[in-house]
């Protein structure tokens, strides 16, 4: 991959870059976390610094190919121009004559963001010709082409991956970034390795767990998906979560751990209730700390106990190099947060390399106060860093690593 100091004298020339701004928001609109756009300004300041005309394309929401204000980048560009000292001048529309018109109308150093391109139909349309017709137009609006939206990059779409084929085109910092921290991931870790899973299915970790297994040293399985691991070992379980179909793929996995003299750490005890209230943010029933041996008929494991914790902490404070996605029970409800503070913090004390791999761990650890300078890395992608760790090529990665 080029770098953007790699594509020469930028001064005068429009720069199209594809941003991943699907930033969360409120009921009135207000983004409750910008780490997404904060991740984003250290190449968009580097193009204008150098004199590019700089024309962003980035996604909200999933509004299906349709127009639907409830998905416009309006926040964005408002928090966007506060962050970078500038107006940022949005789009109504992505392709139409708003955009043609405000990115005709940029100065050297100015920034223009382009409405929702989710709102194009071809956008993710499976119909390579749809969606090169519309990454056509795209290109009409740029001289060269930047790609910093990693949450994207795993998706073979106009924006991340056709137009990167039909202008030259380099890596922004931001994915420069990721790839570099996710290599070291995956290809020459400093040891110990410790790799953090956690989130609610099996079934969504399978790849990662086939690939680390190889890799790491220990494997740290946490979140409702632990439950199908207690099963696979004859524990009962009460009513918590079970992926019925992979338990077999779980006594596998514990297997062959033992086998190549590696460690699956699970849960000694866990916090149980009748089950939980979302709305109430609140546990039905009395929460109870039990031993993973004696979870009684009918309760749900909703977080790790305290043991727990303190096992979780030293295995993670232990390491070099430590990856941790999934959080460890359902933070969202105070009573159940418990597990993913504990880890949260053992890994600030990491010393080495501590990576939070996007998603619900990025979220859960600016809600439980801790700032992005106090871990090694964030990611911003959750499914993009996930594939790239089960081995996959991510379209938005090779495009960028073809003859443009």
């Amino acid at each position: 991959m080029k770098s953007v100091a790699e594509l020469g004298d930028l001064s005068g020339k429009r720069v199209l870059i594809r941003c991943d701004f699907n930033v969360p928001l409120d009921a009135d609109k207000n983004i409750t976390d910008d780490g997404r756009i904060r991740a984003a300004l250290p190449t968009l300041t580097a193009l204008r610094e150098a004199g590019a005309r700089v024309v962003i394309m980035a996604h909200l929401g999933r509004p299906k190919g349709e127009v639907n204000p409830k998905y416009s980048l309006a926040p964005v560009a408002a928090r966007l121009g506060e962050l970078l000292g500038t107006d940022v001048k949005l789009a109504t529309d992505v392709v139409g004559e708003s955009a043609q018109a405000t990115v005709a109308s940029l100065a050297d150093g100015d920034v223009a963001l382009l409405e929702n391109v989710r709102y194009e139909p071809a956008e993710e349309s499976k119909d390579e010709a749809a969606r090169k017709e519309l990454a056509q137009k795209y290109a009409a609006f740029g001289d060269l082409f930047v790609s910093d939206g990693f949450g994207v990059v795993h998706r073979k779409q106009a924006s991340v991956y056709d137009v990167a084929s039909l202008l030259p085109n380099a890596a922004g910092s931001l994915v420069a970034k990721e790839v570099g921290v996710l290599k070291q991931l995956t290809e020459n870790p400093e040891r110990p390795y410790v790799v953090v899973l956690g989130g609610a299915k099996v079934a969504d970790k399978l790849q990662v767990i086939d690939n680390l297994l190889k890799v790491a040293d220990t494997l740290v399985i946490g979140g409702g998906m632990l439950f199908t691991f207690l099963k696979a070992q004859g524990k009962d379980i009460g009513s918590s979560l079970l992926d019925e179909d992979n338990l077999q793929t779980c006594r596998d996995y514990l297997a062959q751990a033992e086998a190549a003299g590696k460690q699956i750490l699970l849960p000694v005890d866990v916090r149980v209730a009748d089950g939980m209230d979302f709305d109430a943010r609140e546990a039905k029933g009395e929460v109870e700390v039990v031993s993973v041996d004696a979870i009684p008929d009918g309760k749900m494991g909703l977080d790790m106990g305290p043991e727990t914790e303190k096992l979780f902490a030293e295995a993670v404070k232990g390491a070099r190099t430590v990856f941790w996605n999934g959080p460890m029970g359902v933070f969202e409800i105070p009573a159940f947060a418990n597990g993913t503070a504990a880890v949260a913090k053992a890994l600030t004390e990491v010393d080495g390399l501590s990576v939070v791999g996007g998603g619900d761990s990025a979220a859960a650890v600016r809600v439980l106060g801790h700032s992005d300078d106090e871990f090694g890395h964030i990611s911003t992608g959750g499914g993009a860093s996930l594939e790239f760790l089960e081995g996959k090529e991510l379209p938005g990665i090779a495009v960028l690593e073809g003859d443009n």
